[in-house]
């Protein structure tokens, strides 16, 4: 039973790794999509979803993540007059007893907007404290409750680990996606949260057990230590900081991992094009350097 499952996520799974020739001038021996996201709020030039979406297309990136539920119609609009995807949606659900967890009206309405376009919807749990697992069976009901909703969409549901929010770490959202036991539920690995609650930096192990509900990951440039509590040094530009995103990158390519990656963007400030050129260049560098190590 247990290999019969493992087979159906790892098909599944498949399903939403997009092979980066989405985008004509951007290449990866892995086969991974990459996107940005976050990338509006701190953009020195606040551009529209329209401008965006055409910075994106003429800089090569073959889509975006989209934060919150509002404004999809906008973001889906946008996107598809230039060929983009919308790969990711990131909302909220609150799990504190007798609160509404989340928008369910908003959250069929957005279901029925992406439906069979792959999307992936980010959770970000709050409501209880980091790691308390006598959460978990409440979190249970109300992710197979979210599952159900999104079964028809063909929408995936992944735990997204957050600082100081309840899914904290990457074996949080492994427990628990693993309690719920739904083939459109599973987990989120983002380098900059993991790098401020595990101090140990040994991410092989960690990366192996989330498979085969590994279906995203986040990077971005980033320091390998920062005992600061503001996101600057562990949140940059992908072409600076001292952590080693290309070794990360050759395991997640040695363990098999050929799902989405995305470019966090939180906090970097200036003019957006300018950075998510910077990043895209790296990125190219790094698979370049992945290809000629194979």
């Amino acid at each position: 039973m247990k290999t019969k499952t493992f087979l159906l996520l790892a098909v599944l799974a498949s399903q939403f790794a997009v092979p980066a020739q989405t985008a004509s001038n951007q290449q990866s021996p892995t086969a991974s999509a990459f996107f940005p996201f976050c990338i509006d709020w701190h953009d020195a030039k606040k551009r529209s979803f329209e401008q965006q979406a055409q910075m994106l297309k003429e800089l090569g990136y073959p889509g975006v993540g989209h934060i919150w539920l509002d404004k999809i119609e906008e973001r889906l609009a946008t996107l598809d007059a230039v060929g983009l995807r919308l790969f990711q949606i990131t909302t909220t659900v609150d799990i504190a007893p007798g609160k509404a967890p989340y928008d369910a009206a908003r959250f069929k309405e957005v279901l029925a907007l992406i439906k069979d376009r792959r999307v992936q919807f980010c959770l970000i749990f709050k409501g209880a404290p980091p790691s308390d697992t006598s959460a978990d069976s409440h979190a249970v009901e109300i992710l197979r409750e979210m599952s159900d909703l999104a079964k028809d969409s063909g929408a995936q549901l992944l735990l997204y680990p957050h600082q100081k929010n309840w899914i904290e770490r990457v074996e949080d959202s492994i427990r628990v996606a693993d309690k719920v036991d739904r083939p459109n539920v599973g987990v989120m690995f983002n380098l900059c949260h993991w790098l401020r609650v595990d101090p140990s930096r040994d991410y092989r192990p960690l990366l192996m057990g989330a498979l085969p509900r590994l279906w995203a990951v986040s990077i971005n440039g980033a320091d390998d230590r920062d005992e600061e509590p503001s996101w600057k040094r562990y949140i940059q530009p992908l072409d600076q900081g001292s952590f080693d995103v290309g070794t990360l990158l050759k395991t997640l390519n040695e363990i098999g991992y050929h799902g989405p990656i995305g470019l966090q963007c939180y906090g970097i400030g200036g003019d957006a094009r300018e950075h998510l050129a910077r990043s895209l260049m790296k990125w190219r560098d790094l698979s370049r350097q992945l290809e000629g190590a194979r």
